[in-house]
C-alpha cells in the first residue's frame, strides 16, 4: 500500500529528526501539541480582546464620541496651517 510506505518513511525520517536533536519522537510530538495549544490560546485571547476594542468603539460611536472623516481632515488641516504659520515665524 503507499499509504503505509509513506507512514513508514515519514515516520524513519521523523524518528532521526528527533535522534539529530537528542530528542525522541513522543518529546517533539510533546512539544509540538503544547505549541499548539499554546498558540490556540493566544489567538483566542487576542480575537478576545479584538471583538471587545471594536465593541468599545462601535460604542463610543453610538453615544457620539466619535469624529466623522471630515471632522477630523479639518482639524488636521488647521493644525497643519498652525504648524506651519509657527515654524515660518521660527525661521525669521
Amino acid at each position: 500500500f503507499p499509504y503505509t510506505t509513506l507512514f513508514r518513511s515519514l515516520k524513519t525520517a521523523f524518528a532521526e529528526a528527533a535522534r539529530r536533536q537528542d530528542r525522541t519522537a513522543a518529546q517533539l510530538i510533546r512539544d509540538y501539541m503544547r505549541s499548539v495549544v499554546q498558540e490556540t490560546r493566544e489567538q483566542d485571547e487576542y480575537e478576545s480582546w479584538f471583538r471587545a476594542r471594536v465593541e468599545a468603539a462601535r460604542q463610543d460611536i453610538r453615544e457620539g464620541r466619535a469624529l466623522t472623516h471630515e471632522q477630523v481632515m479639518a482639524r488636521q488641516a488647521e493644525r497643519r496651517s498652525r504648524l506651519l504659520a509657527q515654524a515660518g515665524r521660527e525661521t525669521r
